[in-house]
C-alpha cells in the first residue's frame, strides 16, 4: 500500500471549525506511518506536507506519549501498542548494583518500555554477583512467560547455558554487551572502542612525556574473556599506532574482575615490583580504571601514571573533574539511550516487520577534562 502524500501548500489545508492546526499535522504523520511501516524522518515530511523542522518536532511528541518510536538506523513506526490491545511482555535481566552505568541503563529501558506500552519484567542480579546467580535468575526470568528477553549480565561462561534455556522455550535474546550465543548483540564495537582509548593514551604520553612509556599496563578480567581481549588488544593497537615505538615497551595484563576494590588491589601488588615511571594504564570498565587510579595514588606513584577507563560513568566523570586527575578519558557509550534503540529493535524481532541484524553497534564517544562541557 502507497504511503499518502499530503500538499505542503498552505492554502490548500483543510480547515474546519475547531481543528488544532499542530494535532492536524500529527494525524498525517500517522496516517503516513500507518500505510508505510518504517520511514526516515527526510522521506516523512516529505509525505506528510511538512517542514523537517517541525516534523521532528511533532515526532518527538509522539514518541515521548508513546505512539512512534525511532529506530536505531533514525527510522519511525508506529508504536505496536498504536490502535491495539496487544501488549508484549518482554524480560529484562539486570546488574543495577554494579555502577551508575547499569543503573542509567535500566532506568532509560523502563521508560522506553512505558512508553511503547510494553510490559517489562525487570529480574535484578543486584549486588550478587556470579555465574550461578546470573543463570538462576535468567531461567527465573523466561519462566515469566514473556516473548524476548534483554540479558545485560557479564559472565561469559554463563552465556551458553542462558541461550540453550531460551532457545528451548523458543524465546529470543538481545544481549547487552556480553555476546551470547544465537543472541543479538547489542553494545559497543569493543575493538574499536579499545582503539579509541589507546590513542587517547598515546597522544598525551606525545604531549606529556615525549612520547617516552616505560610499561602499558591492561586491566581485563577473565569473567568475560572476549570482550576484555577486544577492548585491550584495540588499546594496545591505538598505542602503537601512535607511537610505533611503544611496540617494544613491556606490557602487563592484569585481572581486576570487572571490580574497582579488586583492581585497586591487583594493580597495588603489580606496583610493588614495578619500578617504571612513566605507565599507561587502559582498563575495560571504569571500576576498573578508578581501582587503578586509587592504587597509584596508595602507593604515592600518581605521578606516574595516564588512565582511560571505558563505559563513560559518572563517577568517572566526577573524577575527570578534578584538577590534574590522572584518569585523562573514559570512552562512554550513554546508557540512559539504551532504551530508545532497544526498544524498537526489540519490537522488530517480535512482530518481523523489519530484517533484524546480528549485532547493532552503539556510538561511543571519547570524553576527556577537554570535553566534559561540552558534552
Amino acid at each position: 500500500m502507497a504511503a499518502p502524500h499530503f500538499s505542503s501548500n498552505r492554502n490548500s489545508e483543510r480547515t474546519v471549525p475547531y481543528q488544532i492546526e499542530s494535532v492536524d499535522r500529527a494525524c498525517r504523520i500517522i496516517r503516513v506511518l500507518q500505510a508505510a511501516d518504517k520511514l526516515p524522518l527526510f522521506e516523512l515530511a516529505e509525505l506528510a506536507g511538512l517542514s523537517r523542522s517541525t516534523a521532528f518536532r511533532l515526532l518527538a511528541t509522539l514518541q515521548t506519549n508513546g505512539l512512534v518510536l525511532r529506530d536505531s538506523n533514525r527510522r519511525y513506526q508506529l508504536s505496536q501498542s498504536f490502535g491495539s490491545n496487544r501488549r508484549y511482555r518482554i524480560g529484562y535481566l539486570a546488574e543495577t548494583g554494579v555502577t551508575s552505568f547499569y543503573n542509567a541503563l535500566a532506568q532509560g529501558l523502563i521508560k522506553s518500555a512505558e512508553q511503547a506500552g510494553i510490559d517489562l519484567i525487570v529480574m535484578d542480579n543486584d549486588s550478587q554477583h556470579c555465574p550461578e546467580v546470573a543463570l538462576t535468575n535468567a531461567k527465573r526470568l523466561i519462566a515469566e512467560d514473556i516473548e524476548l528477553a534483554i540479558m545485560c549480565q557479564s559472565y561469559t561462561q554463563a552465556a551458553t547455558a542462558i541461550s540453550t534455556h531460551a532457545n528451548r522455550r523458543k524465546i529470543p535474546i538481545i544481549a547487552i554487551e556480553i555476546p551470547h550465543p544465537n543472541a543479538i548483540y547489542f553494545g559497543v564495537n569493543n575493538c574499536l572502542a579499545g582503539l579509541t582509548a589507546g590513542r587517547h593514551l598515546a597522544r598525551w604520553a606525545q604531549q606529556r612525556w615525549k612520547g617516552e612509556v616505560d610499561e602499558i599496563l591492561l586491566i581485563g578480567s577473565s569473567r568475560n574473556r572476549s570482550l576484555s581481549e577486544a577492548r585491550l588488544t584495540g588499546s594496545l593497537l591505538g598505542i602503537n599506532e601512535v607511537l610505533p615505538n611503544s611496540s617494544h615497551t613491556k606490557t602487563t595484563m592484569i585481572d581486576g574482575d570487572w571490580q574497582l576494590e579488586a583492581s585497586r588491589e591487583a594493580v597495588k601488588r603489580h606496583l610493588d615490583k614495578s619500578k617504571a615511571s612513566r605507565i599507561l594504564v587502559s582498563a575495560i570498565f571504569d571500576p576498573s580504571a578508578l581501582g587503578a587510579l586509587q592504587a597509584f595514588k596508595d602507593m604515592e606513584r600518581l605521578h606516574n601514571c595516564a588512565i582511560v577507563g571505558q563505559n563513560g560513568s559518572s563517577e568517572a566523570l566526577l573524577q575527570m573533574r578534578k584538577p590534574n586527575s590522572r584518569l585523562i578519558g573514559t570512552v562512554a557509550y550513554f546508557p540512559e539511550r539504551f532504551g530508545e534503540e532497544l526498544i524498537p529493535l526489540a519490537m522488530d524481532v517480535l512482530t518481523r516487520r523489519a530484517s533484524v541484524p546480528n549485532a547493532v553497534f552503539i556510538k561511543h564517544q571519547l570524553l576527556t577534562p577537554a570535553n566534559l562541557k561540552q558534552h
